[in-house]
């Protein structure tokens, strides 16, 4: 007995019966409901928490006090006082620090300096190096950070053991310093892993071709690697960039001191909404936070599409 098959499609069905099926055979109500319970979840995670964000950027709601129980509204008076704020400012200026020396500077370039010198090695020197970087990336930040402390601890660290510097403050002393460093050290894995799946699609005769022509190792990098892996090198950064921006992990070593030198936007937030109880302010200024990230991935994606348009 012949299986049975599918009936063929009206040719002369209209063009609306014919849009009701989709790729799979599902039909838009089945394929609706499918896709719903991930819409609710980005609705319930996202859009609602985004939107009672910027609806508490245009009160004065705090914590406690009459504010609390009957917030009043004042407009964009939040936002300007935060592109007024002295705070504001250092806080940001902190935070570029942090992004252009962590993520831009330190994991893009140490994570492919990595990925190239054990591209062509194997054996056990290649996975001890992959595995001490992976698990920098993959322990909790709180452990990372209890970690850091004792390695940095002005009277028993463990730094100040090795160099013979004891007593030497480096969280007070270097907090930034400390804090970028930090921070290299747990997200270096990310582009490492990146930076290795790229250089693995660059032909080696492209390399060897290089090698017999005389170019050195800067002009191979410069020449035939770099335009080959040049959308993975954006894609890192753009990743590297909006994770580093918002990261809050910092927090947890030097809690944004001493004296606020350490204290990036995201620490910032957290000490006007929660620590002074001024969410409406800490709101507002959460929002510029998440234009000044629509901004850098704009800004990468066109790179992007600038370097797809380049024959």
């Amino acid at each position: 007995m012949a299986p049975a098959t599918s009936p063929p499609a009206d040719p002369a069905a209209g063009p609306a019966a014919r849009s009701a099926e989709d790729a799979a055979g599902l039909g838009r109500a089945r394929a609706a409901a499918f896709v719903a319970p991930a819409l609710v979840l980005v609705a319930v995670f996202l859009v609602f928490p985004a939107l009672w964000t910027l609806y508490l950027g245009t009160t004065d709601y705090r914590l406690t006090g009459a504010q609390a129980e009957d917030p009043g509204f004042v407009g964009l008076d939040n936002y300007l006082g935060a592109l007024g704020d002295g705070g504001f400012h250092r806080s940001l200026w902190l935070t570029l620090q942090f992004v252009l020396g962590s993520a831009v500077l330190g994991q893009t370039v140490l994570g492919f300096a990595l990925a190239w010198v054990l591209r062509d090695r194997s054996g056990p020197v290649r996975r001890t190096v992959e595995a001490l970087v992976l698990l920098a990336w993959i322990l909790p930040g709180s452990v990372v950070a209890f970690l850091w402390l004792a390695l940095l601890d002005r009277d028993a660290g463990t730094l100040n053991a090795l160099l013979g510097t004891p007593g030497t403050a480096w969280l007070l002393d270097h907090p930034m310093a400390c804090v970028i460093v930090f921070n290299v050290w747990r997200g270096t894995a990310f582009s490492m892993m990146l930076y290795g799946s790229a250089l693995g699609n660059v032909p080696p005769s492209h390399l060897e071709t290089a090698r017999l022509a005389g170019a050195s190792a800067w002009q191979t990098l410069r020449d035939v690697v770099f335009p080959r892996i040049r959308g993975h090198v954006l894609t890192s950064l753009l990743l590297v960039s909006l994770w580093t921006f918002n990261d809050f992990t910092p927090f947890l070593l030097t809690a944004g001191g001493p004296d606020h030198r350490s204290e990036i936007m995201s620490v910032y937030v957290y000490r006007t909404a929660l620590g002074d109880g001024r969410l409406g302010f800490g709101a507002a200024v959460s929002l510029v936070m998440i234009l000044i990230n629509l901004v850098i991935a704009l800004l990468y994606l066109r790179a992007l599409r600038e370097r797809r348009r380049t024959p």
